[in-house]
């Protein structure tokens, strides 16, 4: 492989997030933000499920402890949900969240081609759910997970780039969204209910862009700045690697959905605590950059329970 600048910086950065890595990166256990009192009274809140039927990269007692322990503190009731996604399974939750899901076929193969992680059936399913009042936070992260989470998100418009969202003036992984700049939204998400709620900036790690359909509302813009990167296989770039630009695309974006309410995001560590590489290195929520992802998580969810509008 050739490696210029470009990609000897990316290989850098593959540390943090490559297959092969993986154990190297493990949930901060100790981090515990606050977040004022809890919104729902315990036990009383909505039923918040976590999916780990797809072989998600992200799980409740994994990965994403930190945003599961985040979700029960402030009331949510928060369990993981395994076995395929029925009307069913889905007619005793709340809020769904799936999390960097894959197929069978690319859980240890992160090359192309990437096939759906959601049957036809698991899709409609999921699509009825949510038009009839469910509510749905659909992360899908850097290839493959994009690819395996396209079909899902494209029945509620969205359209998934299967690649790596770059910034290449910054040069940096992490990417800063900021009210100042417009990159971050200014709407009841980022306002939250009073002055302890509102965001003015949000950290992502890497990640993934997307177009959304005309009645989606922002929340995370990509920089005219940004491409996409596009291998055959995850973290193996190229001079010749497709790049794609994505400035104007969206890496956070909701939507209204029949009675039901979606999120798409194309990234997954801003909502987690993580410990990445062998000098375990903050990654996600616990990030001293990102110390507004956690209220910034917990706005999406008031607003996917229908608090803010």
């Amino acid at each position: 492989m050739k490696r210029g600048p470009w990609t000897a910086r990316i290989t850098a950065v593959a540390v943090c997030a490559t297959a092969p890595a993986s154990a190297q990166q493990v949930a901060d256990t100790a981090f515990r933000p606050d977040v004022g009192p809890p919104t729902f009274t315990t036990d009383q809140g909505p039923r918040l499920a976590i999916d780990e039927g797809h072989r998600n990269f992200h799980t409740a007692g994994g990965r994403y402890r930190a945003f599961a322990d985040l979700a029960r503190r402030d009331g949510y009731r928060v369990r993981p949900l395994s076995g395929i996604l029925s009307e069913v399974t889905l007619g005793s939750i709340d809020v769904l969240v799936i999390a960097n899901a894959l197929h069978p076929d690319n859980e240890e193969n992160w090359t192309l081609p990437v096939a759906s992680a959601f049957s036809p059936a698991e899709i409609a399913a999921v699509r009825g759910w949510v038009e009839r009042g469910g509510a749905l936070l659909l992360i899908a992260d850097h290839m493959p997970f994009a690819g395996a989470a396209a079909d899902l998100a494209a029945a509620f418009g969205f359209e998934l780039s299967n690649g790596f969202a770059l910034d290449t003036v910054r040069r940096d992984a992490a990417m800063v969204f900021r009210r100042s700049d417009t990159s971050l939204a200014t709407n009841a998400i980022t306002a939250g209910r009073g002055p302890a709620e509102r965001v003015d900036s949000v950290v992502t790690f890497t990640g993934s862009a997307f177009r959304s359909p005309t009645d989606a509302i922002p929340l995370l813009t990509l920089r005219t700045s940004v491409v996409s990167l596009e291998p055959d296989t995850a973290w193996q770039f190229a001079e010749s690697t497709p790049r794609v630009p994505v400035g104007g695309w969206w890496q956070g974006a909701v939507a209204r959905y029949g009675r039901g309410r979606i999120a798409v995001f194309g990234e997954a560590a801003m909502f987690s605590a993580q410990l990445a590489g062998p000098d375990r290195t903050p990654m996600g929520m616990n990030a001293p950059a990102a110390d507004r992802n956690a209220q910034f998580a917990l706005n999406v969810l008031h607003w996917m329970s229908g608090l803010l509008d």
